[in-house]
């Protein structure tokens, strides 16, 4: 038994992915002595931090316990760090991981993996040419709630799954209003730089639904951009030209079909910002990212007459919460499962074909939307 020492490049540090969700992941890891393997030994991830401000990584770095740093990618990429994480802006990703690959890193990117599916598959494909680890992170399924959903699913409470409805977003300020900033970055409005919603949350219902329910096998999308101008953290107004509206008819391959309502420009009245529902002939649930509730189909209540009148009937009433087990932070539980993968070879899922197929969603749903017709989604494989 002994400690190993693993060198990891985190591009985009300084962004809030990059600071709160990768650095201080791994800094906890690194904090409690290590990840402990099946053989006994522990693995201790050591940072690189790389971004495009030197004045922020170096503050940052001295934060966080003097890490190492550097504003020079390539000469991240030249040291002996064996991993990978890009975090950065979605628009010059493929260049980025493209680069690691030459240098001979394994790869664990964020989603989306790339602009398009065809780039997407050429990482996958460069990395197994290599011989390279790869991997993108799916953080969502490490939520409480769904992973609740997850675990029901798995365990046939749903018995034939018939339908999953997706009903996800929120208001985003517009940046015009005094004290109220706009939440997401201006970059996620503008096309040539990654933006889009569906680029960014089909990733997510891709992998979620495929694992929960059943893989997607068709698409029909509506997209809109409700808000057509903002104002960007330099408070600069800007035309916003990639959409912040998203709705979508989805096929499943056991026969169920889905809904996904999913929109930056809408006021939710639900007990999440994020709901999935699922159901089936045995029961349904519905979940957020923190709580799981249930209805089996011997406790569900008459609702087709009862609730046609005021007082008929509580809908709320017959749903019972999934009890909470002990779960360690999403994308925490991501990265241990990802260095357990790189260190022994523990089974992996998400690769790079996984990220992959989020794209290719997220790309048919554009076709579907320009198009006006409904869009199969084919099988991707290396």
């Amino acid at each position: 038994m002994g400690d190993i020492r693993i060198g990891v490049i985190i591009n985009g540090a300084t962004g809030r992915m990059g600071t709160v969700q990768h650095m201080g992941n791994l800094l906890a890891i690194a904090a409690e002595g290590g990840l402990p393997l099946g053989n006994g030994d522990r693995l201790i991830p050591e940072l690189m931090l790389v971004g495009r401000d030197a004045t922020k990584l170096a503050a940052l770095a001295a934060t966080h316990g003097n890490q190492r740093w550097t504003t020079n990618l390539a000469e991240a990429l030249a040291g002996p760090e064996k991993i990978f994480m890009d975090c950065a802006a979605t628009g010059g990703r493929p260049a980025r991981v493209r680069q690691a690959i030459a240098a001979g890193k394994h790869i664990f990117i964020e989603k989306p993996t790339a602009p398009t599916v065809e780039e997407a598959m050429e990482l996958a494909r460069l990395c197994a040419a290599k011989g390279l680890k790869h991997g993108v992170i799916q953080d969502k399924l490490f939520l409480p709630g769904y992973g609740k959903l997850l675990a029901i699913s798995k365990a046939g409470f749903f018995g034939r799954i018939v339908s999953v409805k997706i009903d996800a977003g929120s208001w985003i300020f517009d940046g015009t209003e005094e004290g109220r900033e706009c939440q997401r970055p201006s970059w996620n409005y503008r096309k040539a730089d990654g933006g889009g919603l569906a680029l960014d949350m089909m990733a997510h219902w891709r992998y979620m639904i495929d694992r929960i329910a059943s893989p997607i096998t068709g698409v029909f999308a509506l997209m809109n951009t409700a808000i057509p101008e903002r104002v960007d953290e330099q408070g600069r107004r800007y035309t916003v030209d990639a959409e912040d509206t998203n709705y979508a008819l989805i096929r499943l391959q056991n026969g169920a079909i889905g809904t996904i309502c999913n929109s930056w420009a809408a006021r939710p009245r639900r007990d999440d910002t994020m709901v999935v529902q699922v159901d089936g002939t045995l029961g349904s649930a519905v979940a957020g990212r923190w709580k799981c509730f249930t209805q089996s189909a011997a406790e569900t209540p008459e609702a087709f007459i009862k609730a046609a009148k005021p007082g008929g009937v509580d809908l709320m009433a017959d749903w019972k919460e999934v009890p909470d087990s002990p779960v360690k932070p999403p994308f925490r539980q991501c990265w241990e499962d990802w260095l357990r993968y790189v260190a022994e070879d523990a089974p992996y899922l998400p690769n790079l074909v996984e990220g992959a197929k989020a794209v290719q969603l997220a790309d048919l749903a554009y076709r579907s939307a320009r198009e006006q017709r409904w869009m199969d989604v084919p099988e991707l494989k290396l």
